[in-house]
């Protein structure tokens, strides 16, 4: 699936949940449906910056593609992070870093989101494109 079919797909998991407290259970339950980090993984360097919550976020590029796996202190931070690795994990570099995501504004989280929260799921987005930017760069070293 692509980037945009993967949010759209969320979209529609979403608007088919009438309140926002159904819409805080899915999401607390993707944090922990989400597979763990390997414990190697969890170092500083690893930690995403601007979130309230310790977010540890790791990058592996295999076959042109970035994969992500990650884990958090808080649960609903952890579903936070489940769903922008759906979105993005599995694609090139080139992909994640022009992607406009747009599912966040568009099922309303980021009006539902205490400041913090929003403000550490945009360091997580902006992160991962990060990466993404910074393996494409590599890449076209090479």
């Amino acid at each position: 699936m692509t980037i945009n079919e993967r949010q759209d797909e969320i979209k529609s998991d979403f608007e088919v949940m009438s309140n926002w407290e159904d819409k805080y259970e899915y999401i607390i339950q993707l944090g922990k449906d989400l597979p763990l980090i390997a414990e190697e993984y969890k170092t500083p360097e690893n930690l995403i910056k601007g979130c309230q919550s310790r977010v540890w976020l790791h990058t592996e590029l295999r076959d042109g593609k970035l994969f992500f796996t990650a884990d958090s202190d808080a649960v609903i931070t952890k579903g936070l992070v489940s769903l922008m690795i759906y979105v993005l994990s599995g694609h090139t570099p080139k992909e994640i870093a022009t992607a406009d995501i747009y599912f966040i504004n568009d099922i309303g989280l980021s009006n539902h989101l205490s400041p913090t929260r929003s403000n550490g799921l945009l360091s997580m987005l902006k992160q991962m494109k990060l990466y993404a930017v910074a393996y494409q760069a590599k890449t076209n070293q090479s």
